[in-house]
């Protein structure tokens, strides 16, 4: 069992320390090992949705159209992640996916935009993908290429995105294009597009170290609807950065999660394996490792549950927090990863051991909804702005 107190610290309300005890609770027995074939990754991960919507865990990653007073709870997310991913980290990133692939529904949808498609988000029957990223256009936003060009009552969209989660088994799509009403980022706006839409196709599935589904996506002609357009138009960046304000600290959950796995696999192992007639663990060297490894581990939890109470509780927008929390729980994570996997020695490189599959799951986070470089330049600029 996992060190959980921490959901003493008074950043969490008695409902959120309820929420990470049952999740904890359902994730042992449902994600225990073996359950899921993760060989086959895409159908994996459609069995992870419709299990985490029938434990009724989606529920958080998307508000509840039909309840006006519903919204996103940032620390009830960050609490889901770091369990997840504790246990299994493509549980985490079904769950984080539906998140935010719905994000800009849940906080800029329409009434009946968010009736046509939340609901199969929180059930566990429609997957959602959020497709910002592009061949040219990843970390900065305002060089966004694919257009949507106004014909009648329709967008036309025409492009590539890349790097997409979900790309291939996704329902549907929230699609970020340019449609000129000004220059750079002023000029983005954001269309929900279903999978099956003709001119959308799947140019390229995309392998990496630790599968999941991920595509590069084709805009041929592609024809939605005007009503599909989240927002006004030219809301687009400002759209992205607020579904990135509540879902980045998130990262940093999922990081951690990882982080606090590969603490107790080291510990469990420091402490059962001999060597020089005594337990691994008592040697000074690995002492020092260990203290290391728990510091990280407190210090990014300080960091993002500062960021999610921040969001729900003080202020709008948590951008210098939750650059905080990314960067320094993901940065940490890995460390704290590598640092397990030493100790474990030939052991912690065969495959399929806890820690070298944690050893290839944390490596993405460092770049994923903007990389630590992008997260230092967001800190400073803050900082700098405060300062002025």
């Amino acid at each position: 069992m996992s060190d959980l107190s921490f959901l003493d610290w008074p950043f969490l309300e008695p409902r959120h320390r309820e929420l990470a005890l049952a999740l904890d609770a359902w994730a042992a027995e449902a994600l225990a090992e073996g359950r899921i074939d993760h060989h086959d990754t895409d159908n994996a991960c459609r069995t992870l949705v419709r299990m985490l919507g029938e434990g009724g865990w989606l529920t958080h990653a998307a508000r509840d159209p039909d309840d006006a007073a519903s919204k996103l709870d940032v620390r009830s997310l960050c609490l889901i992640r770091e369990t997840l991913a504790r246990h299994d980290a493509l549980a985490d990133f079904s769950f984080a996916m539906q998140g935010l692939g719905s994000g800009a529904i849940s906080l800029f949808g329409t009434a009946a935009q968010q009736q046509e498609f939340l609901p199969g988000v929180r059930e566990g029957r429609k997957i959602a993908a959020f497709a910002l990223s592009e061949p040219d256009a990843g970390s900065d936003v305002a060089a966004m290429a694919t257009t949507a060009r106004r014909e009648g009552d329709h967008f036309v969209l025409d492009g590539e995105k890349t790097w997409i989660s979900n790309g291939g088994i996704a329902d549907f799509y929230t699609v970020f294009a340019r449609t000129g009403e000004a220059p750079g980022a002023k000029g983005l706006s954001v269309f929900v597009v279903d999978a099956n839409t003709p001119g959308l196709e799947i140019a390229e599935r995309i392998e990496v170290i630790a599968p999941h589904p991920l595509a590069r996506l084709r805009f041929s002609g592609c024809r939605v609807g005007a009503d599909r357009l989240l927002g006004k138009a030219g809301d687009g960046f400002r759209i992205a950065m607020s579904v990135l304000d509540v879902f980045r600290s998130t990262v940093g959950a999922a990081a951690l999660g990882m982080a606090r796995r590969a603490l107790e696999e080291a510990l469990r192992h420091s402490s059962s394996r001999q060597l020089f007639g005594a337990p691994l663990s008592d040697l000074q060297l690995t002492q020092a490792a260990i203290a290391d490894m728990a510091l990280a581990v407190d210090a990014s939890a300080l960091l993002v549950y500062r960021s999610a109470w921040t969001k729900d509780c003080v202020a709008d927008r948590v951008t210098r927090e939750a650059a905080m929390a990314k960067l320094f729980a993901t940065e940490s994570a890995q460390q704290v990863i590598d640092a397990a996997l030493q100790l474990f020695g030939g052991l912690g490189v065969k495959s399929g051991m806890p820690v070298e599959r944690l050893y290839r799951e944390i490596r993405a986070l460092r770049i994923y909804e903007g990389a630590s470089e992008v997260q230092k330049l967001v800190i400073a600029r803050q900082t700098l702005a405060r300062g002025a």
